[in-house]
């Protein structure tokens, strides 16, 4: 089976990014055999869109090696790190129903070390709840926000932060919602400038971006340039 893939164990030094194991399309047997791969290399690794069947069919395996989370159907394989010393990236989520592409940010930010805060459920349908947290959103240079239905809250945000956003559209929504396509839309489309744009239910995506941008922050710092 190990004829099958490849893994790429430089990727992390070369983009700063470690390879990570999509499950999705996977066999149990496929994701087994990669893990064990890892297990003799690097000892870590990140698994995205892992069910909770398959999940379990892996707990006889790898038992406590696996930190599963439902939610967001992730799974972190292998020791955890230390937090970098960076500032913390916010992921902003409007509704609780987008909790699930948050938490994927979230799994693939801590599996990094990088430091992030959750603030949920504070869409512009109540935009008293965003404004009554916005000033300690503000103070994280990198913002994900996560957003179905018409992805209102990535423009709110992007004409009040002066901090890179990354807009997450999910596939939450009714009928014209059309599973996250007037999110992402409505995202690329946004009137507030600079806004960048990850793909529908994209959390692992997102958080990758941020990681981007908080190395490139943390360079900069370590050369004695100015955060912003």
């Amino acid at each position: 089976m190990t004829g099958e893939f490849k893994l790429d164990f430089e990727r992390g030094a070369r983009i700063g990014l470690d390879e990570a194991l999509f499950c999705e399309g996977k066999t149990v047997d496929q994701i087994s055999a990669i893990v064990d791969a890892v297990r003799a290399r690097s000892g870590r690794m990140l698994l995205t869109r892992l069910d909770g069947t398959k999940h379990q069919a892996l707990t006889a395996r790898y038992g406590a090696e696996l930190d599963y989370d439902p939610l967001s159907r992730t799974a972190i394989f292998g020791r955890p790190v230390e937090a970098l010393p960076r500032a913390p990236v916010a992921i902003v989520m409007a509704g609780t129903s987008d909790l699930a592409a948050g938490r994927e940010a979230a799994r693939t930010l801590a599996y990094a070390g990088c430091p992030y805060r959750e603030y949920t459920d504070i869409g512009v349908a109540g935009l008293w709840r965003l404004l009554e947290r916005i000033e300690e959103i503000r103070s994280s240079p990198i913002v994900i926000v996560a957003a179905g239905m018409d992805a209102a809250l990535v423009s709110v945000l992007g004409g009040l932060v002066s901090s890179a956003v990354i807009a997450l559209p999910t596939s939450v929504g009714y009928g014209v919602a059309a599973g996250g396509a007037t999110a992402l839309h409505a995202s690329l489309a946004s009137c507030a400038p600079g806004i960048t744009a990850v793909n529908i239910d994209n959390g692992y995506g997102a958080a990758c971006a941020a990681l981007r941008i908080s190395g490139a922050i943390a360079a900069a710092q370590k050369q004695g340039a100015p955060l912003r």
